[in-house]
């Protein structure tokens, strides 16, 4: 009878972070950093079953960011969200 045999090394190596670039305007960080966090919430929403951007609405969305631990979005995010979740169909 053959044993299976448990490994203790991860199976890929985590992602490293770089830095954003430098001399950049102030605008162009905040664009970025609610990008990612449209992204996040978006993948969170879709991973829970919600694929329409109508049943996407700020409440919920702002739930899914209480779940992942993340300050709760704009409205301007929220709309970012429901529109990575109607085009990325």
């Amino acid at each position: 009878m053959a044993v299976a045999t448990v490994t203790t090394q991860p199976l890929h190596k985590p992602l490293r972070k770089k830095p954003l670039p430098a001399g950049r305007p102030r605008e162009w960080y905040v664009s970025h950093n609610r990008r990612l966090k449209a992204m996040r919430l978006a993948i969170a929403l879709l991973d829970t079953g919600v694929y329409q951007p109508s049943s996407a609405d700020n409440a919920r969305i702002r739930a899914a960011a209480d779940r992942l631990a993340i300050h709760p979005p704009s409205d301007t995010t929220c709309r970012m969200v429901r529109a990575l979740l109607r085009y990325g169909r």
